[in-house]
């Protein structure tokens, strides 16, 4: 297993190092892209439908996210839209992990697999114009997803008492959670460090964030922790609903795409929404 993730892991890093680096951001958006298609058929499956209808739904995703490309739809502002996603994350936060697995299903399920192909193409439109923002805007949103399950992995591993959400995911607790903030407000410090000293671009969300003031940045950070850990609890929760381990097999040894992106789907957007008001 751990020889079928490296391996896996390699050759993502292959294609998406030349791609994130590159000057231009269409290599970026291009390769992206792709994977949103493998998220949209995924979201079917985890919806129950067939695989062909999956197949399609995931192609039709990328078809319309491709054509809203060729029209210009990355060039445009779209703050008004960061914002209204970012009220969506915030109530399915508060209505989806409050109602528990059991509640999901009860949903209609047109609406569960619409909203959900809505949220996955949202989230790859703000994953674009970040990067179109600054290669350290987008890297800095990026490693605060990774270090805030990094670090809560570890302090959970440690700390870890009080469970979280033991009926959606029982190895989360309170204590690897905050472990996850301090990990991102340490990650934050050191940005703020190095782009002072003239290390760093001075791109960053966390720039951004801190010339608003220490208070405002501060709240946001926690925000987007929440919003990384709301995230990944409500894959979970889709996943248990659906009786499933991982969203596929797309990546052998990590899962499926929305497995590997799943915190960053609410973070990408609320990232663009906190630095483009």
């Amino acid at each position: 297993m751990l020889k079928q993730r490296v391996i896996t892991a390699l050759v993502l890093l292959a294609f998406l190092l030349p791609a994130l680096f590159h000057s231009a951001v269409e290599p970026f958006a291009m390769l992206t892209l792709l994977l949103i298609v493998g998220g949209g058929w995924e979201w079917g499956r985890l919806n129950g439908c067939q695989s062909r209808v999956s197949l399609a739904l995931g192609v039709g995703l990328g078809a319309a996210l491709g054509a809203f490309w060729w029209a210009g739809g990355l060039d445009q502002s779209w703050r008004g839209l960061w914002l209204f996603i970012g009220v969506v994350w915030v109530l399915l936060a508060v209505v989806m992990l409050r109602r528990g697995v059991p509640g999901w299903s009860a949903w209609p399920a047109s609406i569960r697999l619409w909203l959900g192909l809505l949220l996955i193409g949202c989230a790859w439109l703000a994953l674009v114009q970040a990067r179109q923002l600054g290669l350290g805007f987008l890297l800095s949103v990026l490693t605060l997803v990774w270090m805030a399950d990094i670090a809560a992995y570890a302090g959970g591993k440690a700390l870890g008492r009080r469970k979280l959400a033991p009926s959606i995911s029982p190895g989360k607790s309170w204590e690897g959670a905050v472990s996850g903030f301090v990990g991102v407000c340490l990650l934050a410090g050191g940005w703020l460090w190095a782009e002072h000293l003239g290390w760093a671009d001075g791109t960053s969300l966390y720039a951004r964030l801190w010339s608003s003031g220490p208070p405002f940045a501060a709240a946001a950070l926690v925000f987007l922790v929440c919003m990384s850990v709301v995230g990944d609890l409500i894959e979970s929760l889709v996943k248990r609903s659906a009786g499933v381990k991982d969203s596929s097999q797309l990546l052998p040894g990590h899962g499926g795409v929305l497995d590997r992106v799943d915190a960053l789907l609410p973070v990408l957007p609320l990232a663009m929404m906190l630095a483009t008001f």
